[in-house]
């Protein structure tokens, strides 16, 4: 439904609670992504949520990055063993806090450029912006996994005039591209555990489904809250701060509650007619 989260989530589990090498949690995890996404890509695509030559330029950029993020991976494993891994997830995590806060404000701060349905043209700085987009973050995907979904889509919400359904729909079809070639790569290198990689495919690919009905169903704000809170969650899940097993659900729990407020305040909204509904009945 946002695009986010799954790898920044499901490299850790794979690691700390089924004991995965992490450079195997990481293939598995990129191929995994290949798949899954690419149902969820396909159904964005009928609804009309992919911004087709966004996804183009990013590609551009990401899908030779990502082959050299996993050669480095690679070299960084045989080399530093675990340790490498940890730090650069670690880095990734804070960045992902800072951004979902920032989101999080800016989602209710009015801003210049207010995002709409209509055709958003790319100009050469937008072209520019992508593509560097795209080599920074296909990077960061072969190298840890992370960042298919938060990386990509922190970016565009901030930069970008789009629409939060077509900013979950562009992203995740330009995702499903770039885990394809990392995926692809680590597979030849021997990181991909296909029987785990199969188990994962049984949720994975119903849940991508049924969020990409949804996500053009959610009312815009109430989405950029929740894309915000799995930004955050994800972020102190990598950090793994103290208590984190306690923190991360709790932030899920509050940002919950936030959208639902949000949409409560919502004129017009179902969710604030049935209130009042309830309200009347008392």
């Amino acid at each position: 439904m946002t695009g986010m989260g799954g790898g920044s989530l499901l490299t850790p589990i794979l690691i700390l609670l089924f004991g995965f090498k992490p450079t195997l949690a990481v293939g598995t995890d990129v191929l995994h992504g290949a798949i899954f996404k690419t149902f969820g890509a396909v159904r964005h695509r009928r609804l009309g949520t992919v911004h087709a030559r966004m996804t183009f330029w990013m590609f551009l950029g990401s899908g030779p990055m990502s082959l050299l993020g996993v050669q480095l991976a690679e070299w960084m494993e045989n080399r530093y063993g675990d340790g490498a891994q940890s730090i650069s997830a670690k880095v990734i995590g804070a960045a992902l806090v800072l951004g979902g806060l920032g989101f999080l404000a800016k989602t209710f701060v009015k801003r210049g450029v207010q995002p709409d349905n209509g055709p958003f043209l790319l100009q050469h700085r937008d072209r520019v912006i992508s593509f560097t987009l795209g080599a920074l973050g296909g990077f960061i995907v072969g190298l840890t996994s992370v960042g298919s979904g938060t990386f990509f889509a922190l970016v565009m919400l901030l930069v970008f005039p789009l629409t939060a359904a077509k900013i979950v729909g562009t992203d995740i079809f330009h995702a499903a591209a770039l885990l394809w070639v990392a995926g692809l790569s680590h597979l030849l290198h021997g990181n991909v555990d296909v029987g785990a990689m199969a188990w994962l495919l049984l949720g994975s690919i119903p849940g991508i489904l049924l969020g990409s009905q949804m996500t053009v169903r959610v009312p815009e704000r109430s989405l950029r809250v929740a894309l915000a809170t799995v930004l955050a969650a994800s972020g102190v899940r990598l950090l793994e701060v103290p208590s984190y097993d306690l923190l991360v659900p709790a932030i899920l729990v509050a940002g919950a509650g936030l959208a639902l407020g949000v949409e409560i305040n919502r004129p017009g909204g179902r969710v604030a007619a049935f209130v009042r509904r309830l309200a009347w009945q008392r």
